[in-house]
């Protein structure tokens, strides 16, 4: 009995002459034996009449006239898939400024072929029979089809091409997708397995042999596999331990298991209880391949044993394809289980080590060392000693000040002069490896523990960010007169906290001078006073030891040493009194410098950093939501 064609062949239009696609299918003649035509729609609807005209209850098949119509939408499912497909491709979207196109190209393989299904008709699933030359899975599609549509004998390899054989219509999107040729696309014949209700809606595909000598069959059977809903795979006494299947195909699609079924073939062949022993082998195979099997009513990988040949076994297993294809599920299964692997192959590029980021510690040792760099804490120190020596000058002596103006006169032996040329040539040389050294500590802090590619994410952010830093810190440096910053700032060994900003003046919004307590005035006033007495003291004795003056020592000599006391007197306890406040406003100083060297190293370095933090968090959220419903574990 010669096989049905198609009636959704490649042009949609089925081959009712009898010629064509029937005889590629091996037909050797196009009449039956009493003479009538054979080939599919003129059969069944002779057939029908001859049972009515006999009064027999024959079951009917479909004919394309009154077919119900065919749903070839593909109606989305409100499970995990959903949202899981939007997570993957948001995830790639946000990766590719990131990751390279190589890396993302499995799941957005997987998300084309994805958006290709959910097109297409959601009532038909596509089921392909895989195997090995000569495992008889071209008999087994036969016995499932219950027609001889596929060829089988010695010759290996006897199928070169895919061949489909679909229970209802409107499947034709399906076989274009997998590129099953119109001459090749068959139905099954009249009969128990036509007619069976629980196989409505399949598509069987015959697969060429996997392990052929012919590279472009192997290349179809590795392109279909990627396509098909659900896989049979047919293994023979013989060849079930080979580990071309194993490796190549059984262990990388071990997370399929739920739409993989295991057909251990040709039992006919093995004596007594051989048949129970190799099953159970191949169970074991099938486990070190890491394919769930299922059992004990456990989701997995179907594998039982029967004879195509002899039909021992092939209802049960028609019985078990046809509630797999009522179920309407395989193929949200298989693209589950594709985001599977598609999300097993990112994990080393989304999954960090610990919890990566920028801590509070890690900032603050990163501004303590620009601090540092722009020199800080001597900026600070030179803002009080700048204080005290404003103190001195108002409320010393005037023979102090005296002496020291001329120790600061610039004179080669000054020390002023000395200072400036014990300043080692280097110094901007060191605060520049300085500051490279800090951006690469917190650098290297934020991307411990990121997969790679993240991980120089983060670095380039960094070093991009710290380009011009140093000479921005310089600038600080210069305005707040910090000693080493370069002597462009001032004259002066605080570099002048007075040094003009182009804030008016001013760095942070504070006077560029110190400001003077206003007690100074007093203390200025008693020092005036006192040098007064001096001069009068000493003026009287003058008058006295030229005769201008009556004598009389004593007077004279208690007035001048009231002013010779009481000038140091006066001067000790301003420096006592202006202790304090010339710490206050050293610490001032160096706040305002290390706020300033911090918000700059912020802006340039740790929000460029953070910002590339939080995209990597944006896709590890991505990522656990494409793996948190995951069907395999993985």
């Amino acid at each position: 009995m010669t096989a049905v064609t198609d009636q959704d062949n490649g042009n949609g239009n089925g081959d009712s002459n009898g010629g064509g696609s029937g005889k590629a299918a091996g037909d050797t003649s196009d009449r039956g034996r009493d003479g009538r035509w054979d080939d599919g729609l003129i059969a069944r609807r002779a057939a029908a009449a001859e049972a009515d005209e006999a009064g027999e209850a024959a079951p009917r098949a479909p004919a394309e006239d009154d077919a119900e119509p065919q749903v070839e939408a593909y109606v989305p499912s409100g499970g995990p898939l959903p949202p899981r497909l939007d997570a993957l491709r948001e995830l790639v979207g946000l990766s590719r400024a990131r990751l390279d196109r190589d890396t993302l190209a499995e799941a957005g393989r997987v998300l084309d072929e994805a958006a290709a299904r959910q097109r297409l008709s959601s009532r038909h699933t596509v089921i392909a029979v895989a195997g090995a030359t000569g495992s008889g899975k071209s008999t087994l599609f036969n016995a499932l089809a219950g027609a001889p549509i596929s060829d089988t004998g010695l010759r290996r390899p006897t199928t070169s091409q895919p061949i489909a054989c679909s229970w209802t219509d409107g499947a034709a999107g399906l076989l274009d997708r997998l590129a099953v040729p119109g001459r090749l696309r068959r139905r099954p014949h009249p009969g128990p397995a036509a007619f069976d209700e629980a196989l409505q809606g399949l598509v069987l595909v015959d697969l060429p042999d996997h392990d052929s000598a012919a590279t472009e069959h192997r290349d179809q059977v590795d392109r279909v596999l990627a396509l098909v809903d659900a896989v049979i795979w047919v293994v023979d006494p013989e060849k079930y331990a080979d580990a071309a299947l194993h490796e190549r195909y059984l262990r990388p699609l071990a997370g399929h298991a739920e739409v993989t079924f295991v057909v251990l073939n040709q039992t006919d062949r093995l004596p007594g209880e051989a048949a129970d022993l190799v099953l159970d082998d191949l169970r074991r195979l099938l486990d070190e391949d890491g394919i769930a099997l299922g059992e004990h009513g456990e989701p997995g990988a179907t594998v039982m044993s029967l004879s195509a040949l002899t039909g021992d076994g092939v209802p049960e297993l028609r019985e078990m394809i046809g509630r797999f294809v009522q179920d309407r599920t395989a193929a949200t299964r298989r693209l589950s289980a594709d985001i599977d692997a598609a999300a097993a192959r990112l994990r080393p590029v989304y999954v960090a080590e610990g919890r990566p980021g920028l801590g509070e510690r890690a900032r603050e040792e990163f501004t303590d060392r620009l601090a540092e760099a722009v020199g800080a804490a001597a900026a600070g120190q030179a803002a009080e000693r700048e204080w005290r020596r404003n103190a001195g000058r108002a409320c010393g002596t005037p023979w102090l000040r005296l002496w020291r103006w001329y120790e600061n006169r610039g004179l080669p032996g000054s020390l002023d002069r000395m200072g400036q040329a014990l300043t080692p040539p280097e110094e901007e040389l060191t605060a520049r490896q300085r500051v490279e050294q800090a951006v690469r500590i917190v650098a290297d802090d934020a991307a411990d523990g990121l997969p790679g590619p993240w991980a120089q994410a983060v670095r380039e952010a960094a070093f991009n960010g710290a380009k011009g830093l140093p000479e921005a810190l310089d600038e600080l440096a210069v305005k707040a007169g910090a000693p080493g910053a370069s002597k462009r700032g001032g004259g002066t060994e605080a570099g002048q906290a007075a040094a003009a900003s182009p804030l008016g003046g001013t760095l942070g919004g504070r006077p560029a001078k110190p400001p003077r307590p206003k007690w100074w005035p007093a203390a200025v006033l008693a020092q005036v006073s006192m040098t007064l007495l001096q001069i009068f003291g000493g003026l009287w004795l003058v008058g006295q030891i030229i005769g201008v003056l009556e004598p009389g020592l004593v007077t004279p000599a208690l007035i001048m040493l009231a002013g010779v006391v009481g000038g140091p007197l006066v001067e000790w306890s301003c420096a006592a009194a202006i202790r304090g406040p010339a710490r206050r406003y050293g610490q001032d100083a160096e706040r305002r410098l290390r706020e300033a060297a911090a918000g700059c190293g912020r802006a340039r370095v740790l929000d460029p950093v953070a910002a590339e933090l939080v995209r990597y968090r944006e896709v590890r959220e991505r990522y656990v939501t494409v793996t948190e419903f995951s069907t395999t574990g993985r």
